[in-house]
């Protein structure tokens, strides 16, 4: 019998290599999966590449593991805001390694390695410090940079409702990288608010199969920065 439904998070991040590439799901706040992120911070593992859209808010979620000195690099496409200052204390006195990719280039090379693409050519980037050394092609008269894959050796996303075989659904914006991350690690570990029976799931609404998913935790909603479910009076 499947049954990918973890009993807690601690026991889902059991094993989480030193060294390894984590891709961590979330737009800014929105479908940040914390609660993965808090319990990878008590899991211990060091020296990560973490791959986000940002590089962490505030003092919380990302920023926290930042500021735990657990991550030796980070890729990602919008670094800085205005309340980046755990990343941008390590940033500028040399702790932190990063890795800036625009954003439909790091959302495309992180499909590419979902779909078993080996590199592609694109044109963001070309002509710029962001191109770096690698190689650039003129294709049909438009210069283009070629791109790699970035593999995750694990995957944190935070999902609506799954079911014991680990198919997901997303709230609205929070599905963001989600879909693209879990099919480029080999390891995913998915949150959800709701556990479905199985069965009762539509196939056609569903966004991740559950082949693409090792591991189900179900937490607890919470109030978000942005308002997000709020608790009751």
């Amino acid at each position: 019998m499947i049954d990918k439904i973890a009993p807690s998070i601690a026991d889902a991040l059991a094993g989480v290599a030193d060294g390894a590439t984590v891709l961590i799901g979330g737009f800014g706040t929105a479908g940040i999966p914390g609660e993965l992120i808090d319990g990878l911070i008590e899991q211990g593992a060091r020296d990560l590449t973490v791959v986000n859209n940002n590089a962490g808010n505030g003092d919380t979620g990302l920023a926290a593991l930042l500021k735990a000195g657990r991550v030796r690099k980070i890729i990602c496409s919008f670094p800085r805001q205005a309340d980046s200052h755990v990343f941008d204390g390590l940033y500028r006195s040399g702790q932190l390694e990063l890795e800036l990719v625009p954003q439909g280039n790091l959302a495309e090379r992180i499909r590419a390695a979902g779909a078993g693409i080996g590199a592609f050519f694109c044109p963001t980037g070309y002509g710029t410090e962001l191109a770096g050394k690698r190689e650039t092609r003129e294709i049909n008269g438009k210069q283009y940079v070629l791109e790699y894959p970035i593999h995750g050796d694990l995957a944190l996303i935070k999902a609506e409702r799954g079911d014991r075989w680990g198919n997901l659904v997303y709230r609205k914006a929070a599905r963001n990288f989600g879909p693209v991350m879990a099919m480029a690690a080999k390891k995913t570990i998915a949150t959800v608010h709701d556990i479905a029976e199985l069965g009762t799931m539509d196939p056609e609404t569903i966004v991740t199969p559950g082949i693409f998913v090792h591991k189900v935790v179900r937490i607890e909603r919470v109030a978000t920065q942005a308002g997000g479910f709020k608790k009751e009076a």
